[in-house]
């Protein structure tokens, strides 16, 4: 038996669900195996999936979130970075803006790829094992998360508007257009920021959600929700701090201004779209489901228990 036959038998057999699935006994196993990886995870087992990821970042020592999200913070300038290498490298058209959006992908990309601490990645991910247990412990860890990725990610993206400030990337036609496009981007986000945070939260939970059944899909998931966000102008709160505090080094507009204008605004907006509206959502479908199965899982573990007793009795 070779090694991929044993790793196949060891395998449950998740495909005998019903009676017709008997058929499949006169498959191969080759054609098996095929059948097998082409199965898609129910909503319940991308719950599970989510989940766990919570809570192994909520686990996580304070350096360790800290520094990710201040690197993350950094790291998602490229979005606005990428957008002003575009808007100066393309030519004149009907078309530029639609093509120039694409850049918005690359921040999100790079942050999602590298496990970066993104704020509104992880307003899912920390909120779902709230959801499922509710308790003061849950949710003293989750604002614990939430507080000290916020924050590295606001001391990151300073330090990329710094970055192109300064123009230490020694483009300065680049970083003119990053503070043009970052100016633009604050007045047209800032009368409504809270709004406009709403569909950014929800669209990024929703990319969260879909990511672990888009196996070897990630970039092209990323790419297109993230490029629809660009186009719609919706409010994300770290992308929109990065260009928020380009707009603040220029001086067109005032940091107070910026935080209360648009930054606070945008986070709750996007709280209450990706950790409110979309966790519960996304939790709803499913929680019926778990209570079940914990409560079968109890209801079988009692008899188990009382026959022990009964035996340790009869022992003794």
């Amino acid at each position: 038996m070779t090694d991929r036959e044993s790793e196949h038998e060891k395998r449950p057999k998740a495909l005998k669900n019903s009676e017709s699935d008997d058929k499949l006994d006169n498959l191969d196993r080759n054609e098996k195996e095929i059948i097998r990886d082409h199965e898609v995870a129910s909503a319940k087992l991308v719950h599970e999936i989510i989940r766990l990821r919570g809570i192994a970042e909520l686990e996580k020592p304070f350096f360790a979130l800290l520094w990710s999200a201040i690197g993350c913070g950094f790291v998602i300038g490229l979005s606005p970075f990428a957008q002003g290498i575009l808007a100066v490298s393309l030519p004149d058209s009907s078309y530029k803006g639609v093509l120039v959006a694409l850049g918005y992908s690359v921040g999100f990309i790079a942050v999602i790829a590298g496990r970066m601490q993104l704020f509104t990645e992880n307003t899912l991910t920390a909120v779902l094992p709230l959801a499922t247990t509710r308790n003061r412990r849950n949710l003293l860890r989750t604002l614990r998360m939430w507080g000290i990725v916020i924050a590295g990610n606001v001391v990151g993206t300073l330090g990329f508007a710094l970055f192109n400030h300064f123009d230490f990337g020694g483009m300065p036609q680049v970083s003119a257009a990053v503070v043009a496009h970052s100016v633009e981007e604050m007045h047209i986000l800032m009368p409504d920021a809270f709004q406009r945070g709403v569909p950014a939260g929800f669209m990024i939970a929703a990319l969260v959600w879909a990511m672990p059944n888009l196996e070897r899909q990630e970039i092209l998931i990323i790419t297109i929700i993230t490029w629809l966000m660009a186009l719609g102008n919706v409010a994300h709160s770290i992308v929109g701090c990065a260009e928020m505090w380009v707009a603040v080094l220029s001086g067109a507009i005032g940091i107070g201004e910026g935080l209360f204008g648009f930054l606070i605004p945008a986070l709750l907006g996007n709280i209450v779209g990706g950790a409110l509206l979309f966790a519960l959502l996304a939790h709803a479908p499913v929680r019926a489901e778990i209570e079940g199965s914990e409560a079968k899982r109890t209801s079988e573990a009692r008899p188990r228990g009382r026959i022990s007793a009964s035996a340790g009795r009869g022992r003794g």
